[in-house]
């Protein structure tokens, strides 16, 4: 059990992740003819649990905590709560997490946990001009690590109307790039960034093929369905944005894109929201992530331990806990960045 104000070694936390997610073909790195663009800042990320109506109810509370890879370091992980906490990690996915497990005494009086954080952040941007012109090429079977990632997801459907169109849009395509770049110029193309109404946000394919409309965790559902239908292994990663514009502020809520898979070249970044929302960049988020971004989780349906009695989260960004096995709501989240000047990025092995 780790002290309530506790430095964490994130490494050491997310070491089942870095081996889950290593692969055997090589995957891309920063880009060494220039200086990678990146960007360094503080991030914080709180949660006030209030008081609960029943205090001698068992709580569990847990908190996603920042992934470290090639495009994204790590430093000075604290988490300051009055509560003592653990560090774990979903068993499917390999996301680190910290578990708190609250008094009657806690409980009765609320308690807040702060988890506050240096990344160092650099562009991804994958070198698609030598990729392989290879289609079909991916096998689960000599690579495991990939075969989750052709399989649905609960709102990720990979028959019907998704396989439908995925098979429309890339016929005639004669490589998985090829295909790839089909799937994203459709969903680009048709998809509208409209948050109005009800529907939208939960990342459901079909919902959002219908409607053609939706934010984020719409625009990668279809993508990633329709990329997957097509042989493709793709993958949902969410974390937030930080604004272009500015060097501090506080946000609003999460940003989540997507990762597809091509052999020989590894794991190719792509964002269909951010380019639907900025014509100008729609070539360049194809095969890129910007610096303006922090990654948290991967998937979808995700089961934190055998300690959760509720159904598997659709996504993992936001705090989640439940009192005497049920979801518990009421939980109030605040998070918030500063730039802070530049560090010399140093990449860590994927």
């Amino acid at each position: 059990m780790s002290k309530s104000t506790a430095l964490f070694s994130l490494p050491a936390i997310s070491a089942v992740a870095a081996l889950f997610f290593s692969l055997p073909s090589p995957s891309p790195q920063p880009e060494t003819s220039s200086k990678p663009v990146s960007r360094t800042f503080s991030f914080t990320y709180e949660v006030r649990v209030p008081v609960t109506k029943d205090p001698h109810g068992h709580m569990l509370l847990w908190l996603p905590l920042p992934q470290q890879d090639a495009y994204q370091q790590i430093e000075d992980l604290r988490i300051e709560s009055s509560v003592d906490h653990t560090a774990g990690h979903d068993p499917e996915y390999g996301n680190p997490y910290a578990l708190f497990q609250p008094s009657s005494d806690q409980l009765a009086a609320g308690f807040a946990v702060k988890v506050s954080f240096v990344a160092i952040r650099l562009e991804h941007k994958a070198s698609l001009a030598s990729s392989p012109a290879k289609n079909g090429a991916v096998n689960p079977a000599s690579d495991p690590s990939l075969e989750r990632y052709l399989q649905p997801d609960k709102l990720v459907p990979l028959n019907g109307v998704i396989a439908e169109l995925a098979k429309e849009h890339t016929a005639g395509e004669t490589t998985d790039l090829a295909k790839a770049q089909s799937i994203y110029n459709y969903v680009v193309s048709t998809m509208h960034y409209d948050k109005s109404g009800e529907g939208w946000g939960r990342g459901d394919a079909v919902w959002a093929c219908n409607s053609k409309r939706g934010n984020c965790t719409d625009f990668h559902s279809l993508l990633i369905g329709m990329l997957r239908s097509s042989n493709i292994p793709a993958r949902f990663e969410i974390g937030f944005p930080l604004p272009e514009s500015k060097t501090e502020a506080d946000i609003p809520g999460y940003h989540c894109w997507a990762e597809f898979y091509l052999q020989g070249t590894g794991w190719v970044p792509v964002d269909a929201s951010e380019a639907s929302k900025n014509p100008a960049k729609r070539e360049y988020f194809f095969g890129a992530h910007d610096a303006n971004r922090v990654l948290f989780t991967y998937g979808r349906d995700i089961r934190l331990s055998p300690l959760q009695q509720g159904d598997p989260l659709n996504y993992f960004i936001y705090p989640y806990a439940e009192l005497d096995g049920k979801p518990f709501s009421g939980l109030q989240s605040h998070f918030s960045f500063r730039d802070l000047p530049a560090a010399a990025p140093t990449t860590a092995t994927r």
